[in-house]
């Protein structure tokens, strides 16, 4: 295994020694499209200055692909990365890297590379709508200016790709396979960047939380690798129990919040503003609707009632609709009947979104509004910024959504793992994002849920943050959330710095 590691090593990192040359950054290679993938390193080096927060940054960026190699040295994939290196620093021991991936899982880094935290962001209206012509701009709220960041897209997604197909499948997607594989690959990406020293955040979004909460564990174990941070975009369960009860009522917070945006909520309720109203609710769905749904058919007609009664006075819909789903109601048919008088349903992953269906009856929404929106917007900035902008030239197809199932969801103790990695290493903090009109499983009271029930005993409390925002999933799609959200971060990742602190209790 050392050898044929070394191997790599040395001629990955002559690529990458060669790649740092001005010249040849001035002017990248020209190499032959291909249409395979390739079980070698292969990268397009270009240079770029812009300006951030008012500061001129000069940055690289190396698009590439790096091969994924099993025990015995042979190539088993090809991971994509995108890395932005800032070329005007002296000092890159002390320079933050941010690791950042996306979810699905089988979602390519695509979302957070052009309109979160890379320099580039989509060319979309104020709101996260799209407009023409499509494209990217500079992101002067990018987190360059202050950490070098490198956006990972795992196997089939992007243009990574499995290179040896007698490799099974369940290598690769799986909660824990694909955990294991990234970080091996994640040692392999630092030692070629010389950036062991340097203070390490892994971000995820969506189903990229629950990878890089069971990475903050596998790289100390695995590779004792450890981390300053670890940021949570949108988080999913991470493995912590909600069954029953507690999986039902934490959806009333998020129908407030969403009746609230689009004006259904009765005058009282409607006239605060959203984070004053949101209180009453995240109460009341504590302190008395999960007691209730506990109860089930022991719940008195009375009490049913009464309880229907301020569901409805919170969400939008009728009492009678409550009832009729015996105080059950799911977030497709919320959906669907917030606005249905109006003929509108509303997105899943943002709500503000909108759709037309074929009928107003029914139960669900006939599509993704708000995805829809995305990838007419996403897909061919990725596309064009990648090929022309970075120089990287291929003719694989971008998988914004890659085929990776089936996927193996066993074992996910990934919140678990979180925590345990948060108590072994004292450096790391916590950080979590969440958009008030998120409706999918990584709805912003389920992720406060989550982070109460990361560390039950409350001792790391203050190495954890979570933070709301006025929009959905892709909180950062909406231009006052971006300049806030990516403010955030930046203090986030300013506190967890150790400023000359021991690693101690």
């Amino acid at each position: 295994m050392k050898p044929v590691f070394l191997f790599f090593l040395f001629i990955l990192s002559a690529i990458f020694t060669n790649a740092q040359d001005t010249d040849d950054a001035a002017k990248p290679p020209v190499k032959k499209p291909s249409t395979t993938p390739t079980a070698k390193a292969d990268s397009s080096v270009t240079r770029h200055e812009m300006i951030i927060k008012g500061q001129r940054i000069q940055y690289k960026a190396v698009a590439g692909t790096e091969p994924l190699v099993d025990e015995d040295g042979k190539a088993m994939a090809s991971i994509f990365y995108t890395y932005y290196e800032r070329t005007d620093v002296s000092n890159r021991n002390a320079r933050p890297l941010i690791i950042s991936f996306n979810g699905g899982p089988g979602s390519a880094s695509v979302w957070m590379h052009i309109a979160y935290t890379g320099p580039k962001v989509l060319n979309i209206d104020d709101e996260g709508f799209p407009v023409q012509p499509y494209g990217t701009k500079d992101n002067p709220n990018s987190l360059l200016d202050i950490a070098d960041i490198v956006f990972v897209d795992p196997v089939n997604t992007g243009f990574s790709r499995i290179s040896n197909k007698e490799v099974p499948r369940s290598k690769f997607f799986g909660v824990n396979a694909d955990i294991k594989y990234l970080a091996d690959w994640l040692n392999t990406f630092v030692g070629h960047y010389n950036r062991w020293t340097s203070p390490k955040f892994l971000i995820g979004e969506s189903y990229g939380t629950t990878r890089v909460s069971g990475l903050a564990l596998e790289l100390q174990n695995t590779q004792w690798m450890y981390l300053n941070g670890v940021i949570l975009v949108s988080p999913t369960y991470l493995g912590i129990d909600r069954g029953g009860p507690v999986e039902v009522a934490n959806r009333l917070p998020y129908f407030a919040a969403t009746a609230w945006y689009h004006k259904m909520l009765p005058a009282d309720l409607q006239q605060k503003d959203l984070t004053d109203m949101l209180p009453e609710v995240e109460s009341f769905t504590i302190n008395e609707l999960i007691p209730a749904l506990a109860k089930g058919s022991m719940l008195d007609d009375a009490k049913r009632k009464d309880i229907a009664a301020k569901m409805s006075r919170y969400s939008g819909m009728s009492a009678k609709s409550i009832l009729d789903h015996n105080l059950v109601v799911s977030t497709s048919f919320f959906w669907k009947e917030l606005l249905r008088d109006k003929g509108y349903t509303l997105g899943r992953l943002d709500s503000r979104y909108l759709g037309i269906d074929e009928q107003d009856a029914g139960d669900s929404p006939d599509y993704n509004a708000e995805l829809t929106s995305w990838l007419h917007s996403f897909t061919p900035a990725i596309n064009a910024y990648l090929r022309q902008d970075l120089n990287y030239k291929t003719d694989l197809k971008y998988n914004m959504f890659g085929p990776v199932h089936p996927w193996d969801n066993n074992g996910d103790n990934t919140g678990a793992n979180l925590r345990s990695a948060m108590a072994e290493n004292p450096y790391l903090h916590l950080m979590i994002q969440s958009g008030y009109y998120d409706g999918s499983i990584c709805d912003f009271f389920d992720a406060k849920y989550s982070m109460w029930h990361i560390d039950p005993s409350g001792r790391m409390n203050n190495r954890m943050t979570w933070k709301g925002y006025r929009s959905g999933h892709m909180m950062y799609l909406r231009k006052p959330d971006l300049v806030t959200a990516t403010e955030d971060l930046r203090e986030f990742i300013k506190n967890a710095l150790p400023k000359d602190k021991s690693a101690k209790y």
